[in-house]
């Protein structure tokens, strides 16, 4: 049946199964519909030449990211100072650019694996994962809606633990292709349901996470700053008065934290402000962390950065090389960084955003200390990086935190989803997790990815609760992706089994099935 649809209604099958992929994730979290998704795409490239395999993927891909990522195109409508059929077309070309992945994908199948027999289903669930590990690592990376993360609420969400996103996604692909087997009374694929079930059971097992008994009491700060008003001069000092009010209430807490870039200044700015709050956090017994923009005043460098505050030593000059902060490492390009920044920046305000001109911090750094509890940070973006923010796990990680600022995408679905991947980690990792932002989500997520407590969006706020601390480490912790590639790779493997002898009279034979017009690519 596959065979008498015409090239066109072909693609538009395929951009529809993209379209409808992403109520998958947040905040639809329609999980299991990636299953038919996958599974219509693996149907539609059967038979097809490498050229009509590639383009089936990158349709399926525009038409994932085109409807995933649309909150993408919020910021640069409201503060990007472009035209809307120019902003429209920067948001076609991002979704272009992301579809190559998949592409990729599909075209090395239809190229050595084109049949519709079980090799090709090994092998699609192997490329698809390489083509997720790319694309979150090109071009400093866009790990987005990778498929494992429709799993945070999903069936398969025990094996995060084990597998991590990548290798859900691996499983989720695999699962699709058992599905189309079994449609077509291929029994022997019933095996891998069984053994998807068995791992259910036995990998999760295999963590030794445990919770201590030793709790955190935390009060995290959300000050709903509109975004048009943060970075104003003007508005420095009220913002600052703002998240000093809130947290003043709760400073009995163990731990108060306020979100990226709470103070919208560089710290030279705000030195005697960090000084009475640094000797009044002390006084009270406790520690605020809060996002700050670290500059040093000699080499005219700026870090989006965390800094603790507690620990009074009395008056001193802030700097970025003062003990217990954090650098963001993984920056965001166009929001943090400008490339090639002598040719973009006068092309639009969209290139001219406030701050977006940080240096770097290192890769791997010592974990923020609140007294006796030691936490691993991630700023915004780098949540989506799941070996950055376990490379900074030690022995003596506490708890996971996560700081972001997502009022640059409005009542979008952006910062729901950007909460299921914070959520990810820390079912991978076994942590339990604190997510403070401006504008929201903020929450506590236990150490299985578990919504414990979280503040409406687009209110301020202060989430006040015990957080448990957990003992003992995951098998994603010890090993990291291993597991995924090493299931990758036998897949792969087992795929390539007979492929010499057998992949020409397989070709020959398709060839001869095809569509002349599909025959002449």
């Amino acid at each position: 049946m596959s065979q008498r649809l015409t090239p066109t209604l072909r693609l538009l099958a395929a951009l529809l199964c993209g379209a409808v992929s992403p109520f998958a994730f947040a905040p639809y979290q329609l999980s299991l519909l990636l299953l038919p998704a996958l599974m219509g795409l693996l149907w539609l490239s059967e038979g097809q030449s490498p050229r009509r395999s590639a383009l089936l993927g990158w349709s399926y891909g525009f038409g994932l990211f085109a409807h995933g990522i649309a909150w993408v195109h919020v910021s640069i409508d409201n503060f990007g100072g472009l035209p809307l059929p120019v902003s429209l077309l920067l948001m076609a070309l991002l979704a272009s650019y992301l579809a190559l992945f998949p592409a990729l994908a599909l075209g090395l199948l239809g190229r050595f694996w084109p049949g519709d027999n079980g090799r090709r289903v090994l092998a699609f669930s192997a490329l698809w994962l390489v083509s997720e590990w790319l694309r979150g690592k090109l071009l400093t990376g866009f790990p987005w809606l990778w498929l494992g993360y429709s799993q945070v609420d999903g069936p398969l969400a025990p094996l995060a633990s084990s597998l991590g996103a990548l290798g859900l996604g691996w499983l989720l692909a695999l699962m699709a292709g058992a599905a189309l087997m079994l449609l077509r009374r291929r029994w022997l694929w019933l095996l891998a349901p069984a053994a998807s079930l068995l791992a259910l059971t036995a990998l999760p097992a295999l963590n030794s996470t445990e919770r201590s008994g030793d709790t955190l009491s935390v009060a995290l700060v959300q000050g709903n700053i509109p975004q048009s008003l943060k970075w104003q001069p003007e508005q420095l000092w009220p913002t600052l008065l703002k998240y000093q009010d809130l947290s003043r209430p709760h400073m009995d807490a163990d731990l108060v934290v306020w979100p990226e870039a709470a103070v919208p200044a560089p710290e030279m700015m705000v030195d005697d402000f960090l000084n009475s709050f640094d000797h009044a956090a002390g006084f009270r017994g406790t520690h605020v962390i809060t996002g700050i923009i670290s500059a040093d005043s000699q080499t005219r460098e700026f870090f989006n950065s965390l800094l603790v505050l507690g620990d009074d030593d009395g008056p001193r000059r802030h700097q970025p090389d003062d003990a217990n902060r954090y650098h963001k490492s993984h920056l965001l390009p166009i929001g943090e960084f400008v490339p090639l920044e002598s040719l973009l920046r006068p092309l639009a305000p969209l290139f001219n955003l406030p701050m977006s001109s940080f240096s770097r911090g290192e890769r791997v750094q010592p974990n923020l200390k609140a007294g006796d509890v030691e936490l691993a940070p991630a700023i915004c973006y780098e949540i989506a990086f799941p070996e950055q923010l376990r490379a900074n796990i030690t022995a003596d990680t506490d708890l996971l935190l996560t700081v972001s600022n997502d009022a640059w995408f409005g009542h979008s679905t952006g910062p729901l989803q950007h909460m299921e991947i914070a959520r990810m980690r820390a079912m991978e990792l076994g942590k339990p997790l604190l997510r403070v932002t401006n504008n929201g989500v903020t929450a506590i997520v236990d150490e299985r990815g578990r919504m414990q407590a979280q503040l409406p969006q687009f209110e301020e706020g202060v989430l006040a609760g015990e957080v448990a601390l957990v003992q003992g480490t995951t098998l994603f912790h010890r090993y990291g992706q291993l597991s995924a590639w090493l299931l990758a790779a036998l897949s792969l493997a087992a795929a390539l089994i007979r492929a010499p002898a057998s992949s020409s009279r397989r070709s020959g034979d398709h060839t001869q099935d095809r569509p002349a017009e599909d025959r002449a690519d």
